[in-house]
């Protein structure tokens, strides 16, 4: 590995460990976990306490009908707001991992707001 890539994982590290730390310290509420990769999207509702999956979505789930990503992520956004107020649950903790707060995570969140959960 070069300086750069070095570099890049560290500011990745810190991300992480930032938001985790907020994340956990309200250990009531469950966690809205984003995930991206090169080609697809995932969003999870997780209890806090005992690390449960309560809901989940991905982008397989949606009609990609040539949508771009920003919008595919807002859907699964709205998508897994539907399934969270199924199981009776309004608020959430949002957990974006080391991923920025732009683009598709920002667009997902936006989705998940639109479609009824509490940040």
């Amino acid at each position: 590995m070069n300086n750069n890539q070095i570099k890049k994982n560290k500011q990745k590290d810190i991300r992480k460990f930032r938001t985790r730390s907020k994340t956990t310290s309200r250990t009531t509420l469950p966690s809205l976990y984003a995930h991206r990769s090169s080609k697809h999207f995932y969003m999870q509702v997780i209890e806090s306490g005992t690390g449960k999956v309560l809901c989940a979505a991905n982008d397989l789930q949606i009609k990609n009908d040539k949508k771009k990503p920003v919008e595919i992520a807002k859907e699964i956004g709205k998508l897994i707001a539907t399934k969270a107020k199924e199981k009776g649950i309004t608020q959430v903790v949002f957990n974006r991992g080391s991923f920025r707060y732009h683009g598709r995570i920002k667009a997902a969140a936006d989705g998940a707001r639109e479609g009824g959960l509490q940040f």
